[in-house]
C-alpha cells in the first residue's frame, strides 16, 4: 500500500514540473521580455558616472562623480546634492515608455523630428557610462495624455514617456547643488584650524587624538572641551551658501577675499576644506540698546580651492566662539582623570598634618590614615559615599567666573609675583591623586596629579587652582575647600554599627540629665520588636516612635562627625560647647553560640534640638565620638522628649451634671 502512494505522489510531482516548464515558464519569460521592452534604457543606466543637461535657452549643468561623491563642474564647481543626483539616476534606470515608434516611419507619414519637438529639444541629457557617451533628447508635450516625446540614445526610436521625467531631470540649479558649505562630518574631522586677519593674525589649531580627545596645538598646548568643539563643528557644518555671484561680479579685492578677515579649515580623512570670509554684504545693523546684536550677518565667501564666490549668513554667536576659540573651546576642567582609577589621595593644608585616603586591596572600600597629636598613624574606615563625592567634585572642578566679567583662565604663563598674589606661596589645599592604569591622559600607568588651591586675602570669595606639572592658573569657586577638609573625621565611615540578625535589643531607656528623670522606657526579656511594644505601658503615639527608634539603633549611623572629641561633661560641636540634655541607654544581647549569651549596653548622650535639623550625640564607644544624628533619629528623640515635657496627660473625667456643686471651703489664712 505504501509503495502505491509513493508512486502516485511521484507521478503528481512529475506532472507539476512539466506544467511549470512547458506552460508557466514561457509566461514568466514573456512578462520579463515585455517589461524589458518597455524600459527605455538598458544596462548603461546602471553605471552612469557623469551627465550634462542642456536647455533651449543655453543653460548647461554638468555633474560628475569623484571617488564617492558627486560634484557640479558647470556652471561652477561645487558639491552636488547626493539626493538630487540619486533621484535623477533612479528615474533614468526605471524610465518606461507608454508606447514607441521608429524614426524611420516618420517620412512615410509626412512627419519629422521637429513635429515632436526633437529637432530642437527642450532638454538634452548627455551621460557617460562605462566609457561610452549617450544622449537623450526630450521634446514637446503630447497632445493627449500630458506625456513627453523622447528620442532614444541611438536616435532610431521615439518613446512616449511620463512627464515626470522632465520634472526630475530639469531640477533648478539651487536644488542640484549641495546646500551646505562643508562636507566633512563631525566624526571624520581630525583637525579644526582658525586664523584671523592682520593685525591680530591669530592662528588657532585643534587636533583630535586616537582616543577622541581634543587638544590645542596652537597658540598653546592645552586640553579642549570635546563637547564644545563638536558642537562648534556641527554648527560650522550647518552653514549654507545663499547666493552665488556671477564671474563678472567677483572682484576679490572689493569683496575682501584676497585678504580674508577669517579662515576656517576642517581636515578629515585625506581631505581638507577651507572657508574664506570676506567683507559683509551690507553694514551690520546697529546693536539695540540692551541687546546682543544681530543674530547673523551675511558675508562674501569662497572656498580656498574653488573660484566661485557666494554669500553665507554667519551666526554672530558662532563667529564670536570661533574668534575666541582659545577660551571658548578650552576644556574648563582643572583636572583630567577618571575617578574610578584613583587608588589613593592625600590632602594637605597649612598647619595641619597630611591626610591620606587609600583604596583597600581588591577595591572593596576605603580607609583614612591620619596622624593626630604626634601619634602613630591610625587607619579608620572611610565612607565610600563621601570619598566618591569628593573625587567626582574634583573631576568636575572647572574654571568659573567668580563674578561677571572676571577671567576664568587667569594665566597660561604666570610670573612668580602672580602666583604669590593668588596664594600659591602657601596653598590652602594641596591634593595629590594617585591613579592606576588608564587613569590619566593617554592611559598612563601610575600617574600622579597634584592640585594646589590658593586664596588671596585681597580677593575674598575667590579661589585659584593650578596643577603642578602645568603652567595654567584657573579661577574657581571656593566651595572645593569645604568639600576637601584635611580632617579624618570628615571621611570617616558614617555607619557606626550594624547589628547582626541574631542580636536582640532587650531594653531601651531615655532619661534627662543631670537629674536622670525617666522620659521613656521599654523592655522585653526576649527582644524589643514593634510587636512586643504593643503590650508596653505607654501611649500609642509613643509606641510608634519607639518602633522607629529601634530601627535607628539597629543600624546606627552618623550624619556627620563634629570638630571635638567625646567628653561626658559637654558636647564639643561646630556651634560651640553644648550641654548634654538626655541619656539613651540601649541593652543588646548577642547569642554566644554554644556558650552563654553576651550582653552589651550602649549609652548615647544627647544634646537638645539645635535648630531645625540638628542634634548631636556622643558616646565613649567606637573610640569616643561626637556626631550629628540622622533626621530620623532626631525626630524620634524629639517626639519622646517633647511629649514628656508638654503632654498634659489624660483629660479629667466629666462631672455628673445632676450632682450638687461643692461649696468651696474658706481658706484659712496662714498663721504668723
Amino acid at each position: 500500500m505504501r509503495s502505491k502512494v509513493t508512486v502516485v505522489l511521484l507521478f503528481l510531482n512529475v506532472v507539476l514540473f512539466a506544467y511549470i516548464w512547458f506552460y508557466d515558464k514561457p509566461l514568466i519569460d514573456e512578462r520579463r521580455t515585455l517589461e524589458a521592452r518597455r524600459r527605455v534604457l538598458g544596462p548603461e543606466a546602471a553605471t552612469i558616472d557623469s551627465f550634462t543637461r542642456s536647455s533651449r535657452t543655453g543653460e548647461t549643468v554638468t555633474i560628475g562623480k569623484r571617488v564617492d561623491s558627486w560634484w557640479l563642474t558647470a556652471p561652477y564647481e561645487w558639491p552636488a546634492d547626493p539626493n538630487a543626483v540619486a533621484g535623477i539616476i533612479n528615474t533614468l534606470q526605471l524610465l518606461e515608455h507608454e508606447t514607441s515608434f521608429p524614426v524611420a516611419e516618420l517620412a512615410a507619414s509626412g512627419r519629422s523630428l521637429a513635429d515632436y519637438g526633437l529637432a530642437d529639444p527642450a532638454l538634452t541629457l548627455q551621460f557617460t557610462s562605462a566609457g561610452r557617451n549617450f544622449t537623450l533628447k526630450i521634446g514637446d508635450v503630447t497632445a493627449v495624455g500630458n506625456r513627453l516625446y523622447l528620442l532614444s540614445p541611438d536616435g532610431t526610436r521615439i518613446h512616449v514617456v511620463n512627464r515626470s521625467l522632465a520634472e526630475s531631470i530639469g531640477l533648478p540649479l539651487d536644488t542640484l547643488r549641495a546646500p551646505t558649505i562643508f562636507s566633512v562630518p563631525v566624526f571624520e574631522v581630525r583637525s579644526l584650524n582658525m586664523q584671523t586677519a592682520a593685525p591680530a593674525n591669530l592662528k588657532v589649531r585643534l587636533r583630535r587624538d586616537a582616543a577622541g580627545r581634543w587638544a590645542f596645538e596652537a597658540p598653546i598646548n592645552a586640553r579642549a572641551s570635546k563637547s564644545a568643539v563638536e558642537v562648534t563643528i556641527n554648527a560650522v557644518n550647518a552653514l549654507v551658501a545663499k547666493n552665488f555671484l556671477e564671474p563678472r561680479d567677483t572682484d576679490l579685492d572689493r569683496l575682501g577675499l584676497n585678504a580674508p578677515s577669517f579662515r576656517l579649515t576642517l581636515e578629515g580623512n585625506a581631505r581638507r576644506e577651507t572657508l574664506l570670509l570676506g567683507n559683509p554684504t551690507a553694514a551690520p545693523a546697529p546693536t539695540p540698546a540692551g541687546g546682543t546684536g544681530a543674530a547673523s550677518v551675511e558675508y562674501y565667501a569662497k572656498m580656498e580651492d574653488q573660484a566661485v564666490v557666494f554669500t553665507t549668513a554667519m551666526p554672530q554667536p558662532l563667529l564670536a566662539v570661533l574668534r575666541a576659540a582659545q577660551e571658548e573651546l578650552r576644556d574648563p576642567r582643572v583636572l583630567d582623570f577618571d575617578p574610578a582609577a584613583v587608588t589613593s589621595f592625600t590632602i594637605g593644608a597649612p598647619g595641619q598634618p597630611e591626610l591620606t585616603v587609600q583604596k583597600l586591596e581588591g577595591g572593596q572600600g576605603w580607609q583614612v590614615v591620619a596622624r593626630e597629636n604626634d601619634q602613630a598613624p591610625r587607619p579608620i574606615a572611610a565612607d565610600p559615599g563621601i570619598v566618591a563625592g569628593l573625587l567626582r567634585k574634583l573631576a568636575e572642578l572647572s574654571a568659573r567666573e567668580a563674578r561677571p566679567g572676571s577671567p576664568k583662565y587667569l594665566s597660561d604663563a604666570p610670573a612668580a609675583t602672580d602666583l604669590e598674589n593668588w596664594g600659591f606661596n602657601r596653598p590652602e589645599r594641596v591634593i595629590t591623586l594617585n591613579l592606576g592604569h588608564g587613569g590619566g591622559p593617554a592611559g598612563k600607568d601610575a600617574y600622579t596629579l597634584t592640585l594646589e588651591v590658593g586664596v588671596s586675602p585681597d580677593k575674598p570669595g575667590e579661589a585659584f587652582a593650578r596643577v603642578t606639572n602645568a603652567p595654567f592658573v584657573y579661577q574657581i569657586l571656593p566651595d572645593i575647600l569645604e568639600a576637601a577638609p584635611p580632617l579624618a573625621r570628615h571621611y570617616r565611615l558614617r555607619l557606626l554599627r550594624q547589628l547582626p540578625k541574631e542580636a536582640r535589643l532587650t531594653s531601651l531607656k531615655l532619661t534627662t540629665l543631670p537629674d536622670h528623670a525617666l522620659v521613656a522606657e521599654a523592655a522585653n526579656e526576649t527582644a524589643l520588636t514593634p510587636e512586643s511594644l504593643a503590650t508596653a505601658k505607654t501611649s500609642e503615639a509613643a509606641r510608634k516612635v519607639l518602633a522607629g527608634l529601634l530601627a535607628q539603633l539597629t543600624t546606627l549611623q552618623a550624619r556627620a562627625f563634629t570638630a571635638g572629641t567625646f567628653t561626658p561633661d559637654q558636647a564639643d560641636t561646630p556651634l560651640g560647647p553644648q550641654p548634654w540634655k538626655h541619656a539613651l541607654e540601649v541593652t543588646t544581647v548577642f547569642p554566644g553560640g554554644s556558650g552563654p549569651a553576651q550582653t552589651s549596653t550602649l549609652t548615647l548622650l544627647l544634646t537638645e534640638r539645635l535648630g531645625g535639623t540638628t542634634m548631636f550625640a556622643g558616646t565613649a564607644d567606637f573610640g569616643g565620638v561626637v556626631f550629628e544624628v540622622t533626621p530620623e533619629m532626631l525626630d524620634a528623640i524629639f517626639a519622646l522628649t517633647y511629649a514628656a515635657q508638654h503632654d498634659p496627660g489624660p483629660p479629667a473625667p466629666a462631672k455628673d451634671a445632676a450632682a450638687p456643686a461643692e461649696t468651696p471651703k474658706a481658706e484659712t489664712p496662714p498663721k504668723n
